[in-house]
């Protein structure tokens, strides 16, 4: 393993200022994004971009320090996911705004739990795994790249060149595309006898990046749950359920309603096995940390890997938040309907979270090790969560309740889910960043503390960001929404969850098929292990029937693309460092397009408009399919040609 050391500082002062500013501007930004177009932007790797910029220019700075930064920074593209389970809230009509203290606390309260659920599964899932964890591995790179530099080592010279080349190329791409000089999407939909299906792919440069990063297996088990989804299943459905209108709306209708259904019910299996499979390694962990505990309790010294938070403030912190949460619970239920069933409740939800929040915490880390923090189908993890709230409640409730009696169950639910949903955001992008440390060097104690204080810092942001754009917007779906409302995508649906579980009206067949498939591609991932060929995670299949194509198909052509150039590094004279150049190049395409996205969030919150670069109508969209098409296929050729040219 090819670790960093550095001396100087690591958890300074100045890092935590530096990256809290950096946190509440990112979260902020994405918080916008996230309910303007349903998509938030990854901040680790342009955090460790900023940290650089700014720190070399002050004295001792080091990468430990520039880690930091990245460490508590991250926690702005993850932590503002909130935003997909707290406006149901506004939604549904329960509130009429984001009390400050009542959302801080469901965002800072759920985040920590989160940060010490994934404290154990550190051992598991990064020290002892061969997971990619792509963004994990590209923000250390470009940290160690930028350190390297300063040193004058040859070989960071032409990495930093081939970062910084593929980083202009995608942040200029991505531009045009906002321009509508070329098109940021290539899509064809056609009809398949009765029904409709089709093919399409984003152009996208960060997506195409990060499928050279996680490698074949996973960019092939997605293929397969694109081929399920989209060429299997969509025929079928369409033509069970003939719409009006064009095809782009029919297909996509049906993939919503229907198929993200399908797609959830094979992730949650794939869940339930991951969870099985990780067991023993977890366990391991844990009982390694309580070793460790021990061992530091004699006055032994102990290597850098086994020096994280201590095992038992881990779990008494853990236990100690159970009493603000059953406060936090106890308060939003006096005054109310459900006020006389308050001790069951909260005792229930209590349990609900420690529970499921533990187990949310295994998955989101096994899947953001897999493909990413940012494909990671957060999303998914907030519908499973948000059924076994609705259905725990009306197993104790029932379904026929009087109307204000249901609507407080809804909310109840949803708020539930939000302290869940906090703890799967931050298990999601953690043990990125801690794969990070573990590939610079790094004190995994310091960035657990690290990653706290950036749950601190951005929950204190989400409340007033919440409250000024519902105030100046409201969502699709609200009492009184005006007609700039913001669509809030996974809050409406994720809201609408809460009332069919609570109602009894949900799509439950497909969810069953979708876990009886699941059992499938558990099966057909366990032969190919036991043949040893390439195998396909089940959950990679089930986030390929989840996602949308358009985000699938550059990490599946990424994928393939980065086994090809593996393959040509291998005959070079230096292979594993043209292996290591090529990683650099995937990296810089990942880093320009995220440091796109944060000047774009701002440009769209200054100037009110979802397309605010838009220059061409919308007659000029097919020469912009096919210059887009042309300029992407041969940029990429031209990049990764550079690269293995460098490395020769």
């Amino acid at each position: 393993m090819n670790v960093v050391r550095a001396a100087g500082g690591e958890l300074t002062l100045r890092a935590i200022v530096l990256g809290g500013l950096i946190t509440l501007l990112f979260t902020a930004a994405n918080v916008y994004l996230g309910l303007k177009v349903g998509l938030t932007f990854a901040t680790s790797i342009p955090a460790a971009v900023v940290a650089m910029a700014v720190l070399r220019y002050l004295p001792g700075a080091n990468i430990l320090e520039n880690n930091i930064v990245q460490t508590i920074a991250s926690a702005a593209g993850t932590l503002a996911a909130i935003i997909f389970v707290l406006p149901g809230l506004v939604i549904i009509g329960w509130w009429h705004g984001f009390p400050y203290v009542t959302t801080a606390a469901i965002t800072m309260l759920g985040g920590i739990l989160g940060v010490l659920f994934s404290v154990p599964l550190r051992r598991a899932l990064v020290v002892n795994s061969d997971l990619p964890y792509p963004e994990g591995v590209a923000a250390a790179e470009v940290l160690k790249v930028g350190s390297a530099t300063e040193a004058g080592a040859e070989e960071s010279r032409h990495g930093l060149r081939l970062l910084v080349n593929a980083s202009l190329a995608s942040t200029g791409f991505a531009i045009l595309t906002q321009t509508r000089l070329v098109a940021g999407e290539a899509a064809n939909w056609f009809r398949v006898g009765a029904g409709a299906t089709g093919i399409s792919g984003g152009l996208s440069f960060a997506l195409l990046g990060v499928g050279h990063l996680v490698g074949l297996s996973v960019g092939l088990a997605q293929l397969l749950g694109l081929v399920t989804a989209w060429w299997i299943l969509l025929p079928i459905l369409t033509a069970q359920q003939p719409m009006a209108g064009d095809l782009a709306s029919w297909v996509t209708t049906v993939f919503r309603q229907d198929i993200r259904f399908f797609g959830a019910g094979v992730i949650g299996v794939g869940a339930l096995w991951t969870l099985i499979r990780i067991a023993r390694p977890v366990l391991g962990g844990i009982a390694s940390a309580f070793a460790a505990n021990r061992a530091r309790a004699s006055g032994a010294t102990l290597p850098l890997e086994e020096r994280d938070m201590p095992i038992t403030v881990v779990l008494g912190g853990a236990a100690a938040l159970m009493i603000p949460i059953a406060w936090l619970l106890w308060s939003l239920l006096a005054g109310g309907p459900l006020e006389g069933s308050a001790m069951l409740l909260v005792a229930g939800a209590l349990i609900f979270v420690l529970v499921l929040g533990l187990l949310i915490a295994a998955v989101c880390g096994y899947m953001a090790g897999l493909i990413g923090a940012s494909n990671s189908p957060i999303s998914a993890v907030g519908i499973l969560a948000v059924l076994a709230a609705a259905l725990m409640l009306a197993g104790l409730f029932g379904r026929d309740n009087p109307p204000d009696t249901q609507q407080a169950l809804i909310a109840y639910a949803l708020i539930v889910t939000g302290v869940v949903f906090g703890v799967a955001t931050i298990s999601n992008d953690n043990l990125q960043d801690l794969k990070t440390g573990q590939l610079v060097g790094a004190t995994p104690w310091r960035q657990q503390v690290a990653l706290v204080i950036g749950v601190i810092f951005g929950s204190l942001i989400v409340a007033p960001v919440l409250d000024l754009l519902n105030t100046a917007f409201g969502f699709v779906g609200a009492p009184n929404a005006g007609p700039n409302a913001l669509s809030a995508p996974q809050a409406g649906l994720i809201s609408a969850l809460a009332q069919g579980g609570l109602g009894g009206n949900l799509n439950w067949p497909m969810i069953q098929y979708g876990a009886a498939a699941g059992v499938g591609f558990v099966l057909l991932d366990e032969a190919l292990g036991r043949a040893k060929l390439l195998r396909f995670p089940p959950l990679a299949v089930g986030i390929g029937i989840y996602l949308p194509m358009t985000v699938i198909m550059p990490v599946v052509i990424g994928s393939i693309v980065g086994w090809f150039y593996d393959r040509r590094a291998g005959r070079t004279p230096n292979p594993d460092m043209a292996k290591r150049m090529g990683i650099l190049t995937a990296t810089g395409m990942i880093v320009g397009e995220s440091l796109w996205g944060v000047a774009f969030a701002g440009i769209i919150a200054f100037s009110g408009s979802g397309d605010p670069l838009a220059i061409m109508p919308p007659a000029f969209s097919s020469a912009a399919l096919a210059i887009g098409l042309l300029l992407f296929a041969g940029t990429a050729l031209a990049l990764y040609r550079k690269t293995i040219r460098c490395s020769c």
